[in-house]
């Protein structure tokens, strides 16, 4: 089970990625292992000395009991200390960086979060990226064509 954000490889360039653990209850572990996250607006804040995953969406569990289950809440991301001081000072050093999460994936019994260390993309870069992508699809379908006859 891997839930990928489509929305960062468009709007952002990838610098650099960390895989790091994620602080859940257990009814949103049961709401992941069934797909059911949304990471297309969310992003990654440091306070303090600790990193949260915010705004991401995951959804009630179905057989949870009907307590209030807030879908967007902060959640705490877990990392070793070098790896977010290196975070924090790259972050510091070059203006424009931020962190964002790539993709929510299991491994074992872990739910783990893929994040990046990202620099955003203007309008005319991600125009560019799609009409490179359109061409390569179109050149593509042509050798298929071609192949076919």
């Amino acid at each position: 089970m891997k839930i990928v954000n489509r929305k960062l490889q468009r709007d952002y360039e990838i610098l650099e990625t960390l895989e790091v653990g994620v602080m859940l209850t257990g009814p949103e572990v049961k709401s992941i292992r069934e797909e059911k996250i949304n990471l297309d607006n969310s992003h990654v804040k440091i306070l303090g000395n600790e990193l949260f995953l915010v705004n991401a969406d995951i959804y009630p569990y179905l057989l949870a009991p009907k307590t209030v289950q807030e879908t967007k809440r902060s959640r705490k991301l877990l990392i070793h200390k070098k790896e977010l001081l290196r975070l924090q000072t790259k972050m510091h050093g070059v203006s424009g960086l931020t962190i964002a999460p790539v993709s929510c994936y299991n491994k074992g019994a872990l739910i783990k979060v893929e994040i990046a260390l990202v620099r955003g993309r203007k309008d005319i870069e991600k125009r560019k990226l799609e009409k490179q992508r359109d061409m390569a699809r179109n050149e593509k379908r042509e050798v298929k064509e071609y192949l076919k006859h």
